[in-house]
Parts: C-alpha cells; structure tokens; sequence
C-alpha cells in the first residue's frame, strides 16, 4: 500500500488519493477558500452565506466530480513518475472544468473567458494543493523516523530479556530443545526488532512475532499466562504497522499478568469488518495505589502516531478499563500488498527490507536482515 507519507524526499510520491484524511483536508481546503472569498466579495455580513453558498454550488461539482475520478485512477496514478502523474492530474482539471462549466451556460452563449478562468483557478488549486500534500509528507517524514527510534529504545524492556536468559538457563541441561526453540524464537524477535520498520507488513507475520513473544514468556510465567487467541477470521494478507501488536501484548503481561500470582487470561481476537480490521486485546486489570493506563502511555502513544502516520484518518487505537479487564482496540483499513503492488521502478527505488519466505517445515529458517547503515550507529543498536 502506498502509505501517506514516504521516506524519500528526493522521490516525491502522490497522496494516497483513497485514504480518507487526504480527501477531508481537500474538501475542507477548497471549501474554506471558497468561503474566504466570499468574504472578500459580500459587501455586509449577512451577505457571507449567501455568498459563500453561490460559490460551493459552482465549485462543489468539480471538486465532487474529480475526487470521484482521482480514487478511480488512483492505482494507476501511484504507477506512474510523479511528474506523468501531475500532467495526468492537470488534463483531469481541464476535463472536469469544462464539463461542470458547459452544462452551467445551457440555454444561453458559451463564455469562453468564464471557461479559461474556470480551468485556471481549477489548475491554480489543484497544484497549490499537491504542494500542500508534499511539503506535509516531507514535515512528517522525520517524525516518523523519530517514533521509529524512540520505539526500538523503549519496546522491550530490559527485564524481558534477563528473564528469557535466566528462563532457558534453567532448561539448558533438563530440556535441552525447548531451550533452543525459546533461543531461536529470541533471536527472531530482536531481529525484527532492530531491522527498519518504516515499511507496512503483513499481519501474519505479525501474530507470528506475537506467538513467540509469548512462548517467551510462558517459559517463566508457566500456567499464570494463559493465551486465548481467536484469529480465524483475521486476513493475514492485511498490511499493518510492524510492531504494532507486541509492545501491547508486553505491557499486558507487564501490568496484568505479572502482578497476580493466580493465573490470568490474555485474548487477542482479530477479525475483518466491513474492509476493516480490528484487533481488540484484553487483559486482567486490578486497581492499584498507581494508574494501570499510566504504564500504557508509551507504546499507546507510539502506536498511535505511526497509525496516524500511515493511514492518516482511516486507523483508531482506543482504550478503557471494563468491569473486568483493560481492553485495547485498534482498527485499520484493509489494504493489502496485492492491491498496490509497485512497478519494477518503484520496487527499484524502495527495495524492501521484508526478510525472505521461510522454507516449508522451518520455523527459523529467516536470514539476517541487514540493518540499514543509518541503524548502524544507532546507540540501541550498537550496543546489541
């Protein structure tokens, strides 16, 4: 899926023409300029509506009618060089303009300076706009690489991994493959870890990364922890945030597991609705003398940035304290790999950094992902 930002600033990219945000801030920008100009004309307030209102019924039709054939064509948009693109866009304008003008005029003689002015103020907001969509992408480009960076110093914690150590020390001599299962199973955690996580992935891989986070930790929590995972209905192809499910999945444990010394239930239920994902977690929850969504405030907030940063308006995370647990419930559009694959230019410019498929009958059988060079004196990184 093209996301609504990218990563290269020297390869700009078209705005996801789909994604709900991106046609919101059109609307509301064309709109409120329409309005601004009717300030400007009506000679006394009371006239500003009716002004205003004359506008939107000239303007609204084009603007309805080439965001209609803007999500139409998106997908061949997103193929083309950016400057094909624009002239693309540009003749769509010209077209639209002239259609919604004629029909305007019928009946009476076709004004072809009302045409040309038209067709101009329509090009003038139109690239005012993808100007607008491209200094955005490059003002959120280093905020995405931030939450990056400030995920991967604050996702696990330093006591996960001295009580995996101590937990497979103590299965080295008495169960000596479990161990190495529960190592293997580390070792893929932090490679994912540390490798770019900017690109979407799919959410089976995902779940997977989940399954063995918790085998982790049922090596030291045993019958405490108790897994209900309920995903028969999830679309393993959807693209999500990498990470987006385990830095939860850790602080439920962390502050609803670990607390308790009688065993507690961790459900995990993902399923797709309506083109939509939904991931709804849940987790024990005992008041304390401090705050239970306190613990939560990091990776709640880290997650919800990089969803914001990726799908714009289209993703929500939410949540509260139920009668009898913490429940977080994250949704996502569907959108799938398939459905936006790039051109052999495209996957030229932005090779992916997704590690090679797994041979049948291996469970670790992933090779190591090389680190992108600007990780590589990463503090966090470094000292691994």
């Amino acid at each position: 899926m093209q996301g609504i930002i990218r990563q290269n600033p020297e390869q700009p990219a078209l705005p996801d023409l789909r994604n709900l945000g991106t046609i919101l801030r059109i609307l509301v920008a064309v709109n409120g300029a329409a309005l601004v100009v009717a300030l400007t004309r009506a000679t006394a307030f009371a006239q500003v509506a009716r002004e205003w209102v004359s506008l939107i019924g000239f303007v609204e039709p084009h603007l309805l009618l080439e965001l209609a054939l803007l999500w139409l064509l998106h997908p061949v948009l997103a193929r083309l060089r950016y400057d094909r693109a624009l002239a693309v866009i540009a003749m769509l304008t010209v077209v639209c303009a002239v259609i919604v003008h004629v029909p305007t005029n019928f009946g009476g003689p076709l004004d072809p300076g009302g045409v040309a002015r038209h067709v101009i103020l329509a090009l003038l907001a139109t690239f005012l706009l993808l100007a607008y969509f491209r200094l955005r992408a490059r003002a959120l480009s280093p905020a995405l690489v931030e939450a990056r960076l400030q995920a991967l110093q604050a996702r696990i914690r330093p006591h996960f991994l001295f009580n995996s150590i101590n937990a497979v020390l103590s299965l080295v001599r008495s169960e000596p493959q479990r161990a190495e299962t529960a190592l293997e199973d580390m070792a893929e955690l932090f490679r994912v870890l540390m490798r770019d996580n900017r690109e979407l992935a799919p959410l089976a891989d995902e779940v997977e990364l989940c399954r063995q986070y918790l085998e982790l930790e049922k090596l030291r929590l045993g019958e405490r922890l108790i897994v209900d995972w309920n995903v028969k209905s999830m679309p393993g192809d959807a693209l999500v945030p990498p990470l987006m499910l385990q830095p939860l999945l850790e602080n439920a444990v962390y502050h609803g597991i670990e607390p308790s010394s009688e065993p507690g239930t961790l459900s995990i239920n993902i399923f797709l609705s309506r083109d939509e994902v939904h991931a709804i977690l849940k987790n024990p929850y005992r008041a304390t003398g401090r705050s239970h969504h306190s613990g939560n405030k990091m990776a709640l907030a880290n997650i919800r940035e990089r969803l914001a940063l990726h799908f714009d308006a289209e993703a929500a995370l939410e949540s509260k304290v139920t009668r009898d647990g913490y429940e977080v419930h994250i949704r996502v559009p569907y959108r799938t790999a398939q459905a936006e694959a790039p051109t052999p230019a495209n996957a030229r410019r932005e090779p992916s950094l997704k590690p090679a498929a797994r041979p049948p009958g291996s469970r670790h059988a992933n090779p190591r992902v090389a680190l992108p060079a600007a990780m590589l004196h990463h503090p966090e990184v470094s000292r691994a």
